[in-house]
């Protein structure tokens, strides 16, 4: 909570976070996909806050791939907590190669993968 009883900015990229990880970990590992497990980072993030949410709320995530480019991609996604729009956000993601410590390109099962989740 921030000093004006509203849950604070950080809290947000966390549950953010949270959707990322259950899509690139699991429901890709879950497809057969394992090399976002292998290493991605985040190399943007875009937020815009609506609406102040407060403590109780049941908050829900949506998120789909809005790009897919040669290197990167980029997720994107509504919070809603108690069924209001509260939140939009962007977060540019890139597939990195934690060996060399450079960006890697998205292979192919990737961009197939990615391509079931666009809007």
């Amino acid at each position: 909570m921030d000093a004006f009883g509203h849950v604070n900015n950080n809290q947000f990229m966390v549950l953010l976070e949270e959707a990322r990880v259950a899509m690139t970990f699991g429901v890709a590992a879950d497809a057969g996909l394992v090399g976002f497990r292998e290493g991605i980072v985040v190399a943007r993030h875009e937020v815009d806050y609506l609406l102040p949410v407060t403590v109780p709320a049941e908050v829900r995530v949506e998120l789909w791939v809005e790009r897919i480019g040669n290197s990167s991609f980029t997720f994107a996604y509504e919070l809603f907590a108690n069924d209001k729009l509260a939140l939009k956000a962007r977060s540019v993601m890139v597939p990195f190669n934690t060996e060399t410590q450079r960006p890697r390109r998205v292979t192919g099962p990737e961009r197939a993968f990615l391509e079931q989740w666009t809007d």
